[in-house]
């Protein structure tokens, strides 16, 4: 599938026509007779092909004048796994506009993390979108508003304040011209069942299937850090930091979507929160993509066809996630818990978890950077490569994002002390994101290897993966599959 998706019209009028859920958040069809912009897979009647025309994002949609389908609620699509496979200019700013920059920093901000001028920004965005990163952000405020007026009973001048807009007027005034109804009236049609309160906030999120979620909880559960992490009554549940506060996640696998709830201490962290838990799930992966080709693979296909749609299992949390890797090198996983743990205790934030046993936020940099390293118990050379990287991290010379260009970002990590590529790696892989991040030293994979007859050496099973690019990371977690490690199952 080619990047401007929303360019081939006989393939989106196929999709159509046959209500293909897998090009959601791909492209928006707009109606020009009822001026109404849809999901691919909206459940009513397809308009007439000559009556359709295709936009790449929600914004360009509102920008041209259609409003959001009623039925189909164009605006909950899964996002576009563009943004999650690609390192490119525009890539990297989605992933930032999604994750709010753009309404805590402005235009400038997200054009300074991108280190390119805001008028290139804009014009890259605009040539590939139809949208700008003010338009971006206006839709998904717009969304925001939407999910607080459906699931709270917060009055409306709190929900504009927590969804980004500077007042009540515009507020009113996005709801009205996206949504064609009123926020009273978008609260007086959702269902009232499920709804949340400021305190907890319930929310569906969508996924493209298939999901298997086994290796997806299964890892998170199995690495989770006593009092920062949990699996309790069929959720995952975790604290998160947040720009503007801190909240706790919890999110339970169903078979069309995934069950959130969000306790936030301030809500104006909920778009960035919803991102942080879709980005850790990889909930806008084309699993059908990544299958098909690591299918091409003879080695590789039984796997995929035993259980299709392996995500890679991220994080919320870039930073911690590196420290977390330094903390496991060359240890079980049991024992790099074992250490996490400690540092949580004796350096992270405490907070109170009514509803379950999450006591802290994992420490931040600056926190782990003022640790005497005297007091940790890990051999002297992994010390040395535990407080370069938190001093680098605490002063902002490594900056590891959701903006941070893979390539660069490896060769940086490679550069510090007690860093090879297996670290360097998992780091690309399950912080950065980085879908073609591949592990030919890691022991799971070496061991998979052998039983499955793919080359031993990790030169030759290198070059044997050329072939699954630019999925690797994707085939590093069928490959892990084959052993009857913890992380590869559902807790019971």
């Amino acid at each position: 599938m080619q990047t401007a998706t929303h360019l081939d019209r006989e393939h989106c009028v196929r999709a159509v026509q046959s209500k293909d859920a897998r090009f959601d958040g791909w492209f928006f069809t707009a109606v020009l007779t009822t001026r109404i912009y849809c999901r691919p897979s909206c459940p009513v009647v397809p308009p007439k092909p000559e009556n359709m025309t295709f936009y790449p994002s929600a914004a360009a949609c509102q920008q041209a004048g259609f409003r959001a389908c009623k039925r189909c609620r164009p605006d909950t699509s899964p996002g576009s796994p563009e943004w999650n496979h690609r390192a490119d200019l525009v890539a990297r700013a989605m992933r930032l506009i999604a994750d709010g920059v753009v309404d805590r920093e402005g235009v400038p901000g997200l054009a300074s993390r991108l280190g390119y001028s805001a008028r290139q920004v804009e014009r890259q965005l605009l040539a590939e979108l139809g949208a700008g990163p003010l338009a971006l952000a206006r839709a998904q405020r717009a969304q925001t508003a939407r999910l607080l007026i459906e699931t709270t009973a917060l009055p409306m001048a709190e929900i504009a304040f927590a969804a980004g807009f500077a007042s009540v007027r515009a507020f009113n005034d996005t709801v009205r011209e996206v949504f064609a109804l009123t926020p009273s009236e978008l609260r007086a049609r959702a269902p009232r069942s499920g709804a949340g309160t400021p305190a907890g906030i319930g929310l569906r999120l969508p996924f493209r299937a298939p999901l298997n979620p086994s290796n997806l909880f299964g890892h998170l559960a199995a690495t989770a850090v006593p009092g920062v992490e949990e699996w309790r009554d069929g959720a995952y549940r975790r604290t998160l930091r947040l720009p503007y506060g801190h909240g706790i996640a919890s999110l339970t696998p169903r078979p069309d979507h995934i069950a959130c709830r969000l306790t936030l201490s301030d809500l104006r962290d909920l778009p960035v929160a919803i991102s942080r838990c879709r980005r850790m799930l990889d909930l806008d992966a084309d699993p059908v993509a990544v299958d098909d080709r690591l299918r091409t693979d003879p080695l590789l296909a039984p796997l995929v066809d035993k259980a299709p749609g392996r995500r890679v299992p991220r994080t919320v949390d870039e930073a911690e996630f590196a420290v977390r890797a330094v903390l496991g090198q060359q240890v079980s996983t049991a024992a790099a818990r074992t250490h996490a743990a400690r540092l949580v205790t004796a350096h992270g934030k405490p907070l109170d978890d009514p509803e379950g046993g999450l006591t802290h936020l994992f420490p931040s940099p600056e926190a782990l950077a003022a640790v005497d390293p005297e007091t940790l118990a890990m051999p002297r050379s992994r010390r040395t490569t535990f407080t370069t990287l938190v001093r680098e991290l605490a002063e902002g010379t490594l900056r590891l994002g959701v903006e941070s260009d893979w390539a660069e970002t490896r060769a940086r990590l490679l550069s510090l002390p007690g860093f090879g590529p297996w670290t360097a790696d998992v780091i690309a892989m399950r912080a950065l994101g980085d879908p073609d991040a591949f592990l030919p030293t890691d022991l799971g994979i070496r061991r998979a290897a052998a039983e499955l007859g793919l080359p031993a050496t990790p030169a030759a099973l290198t070059a044997r993966a050329e072939a699954w690019r630019p999925w690797r990371a994707y085939a590093v977690q069928y490959l892990w599959a084959t052993d009857g490690h913890p992380i590869n199952f559902l807790p019971v």
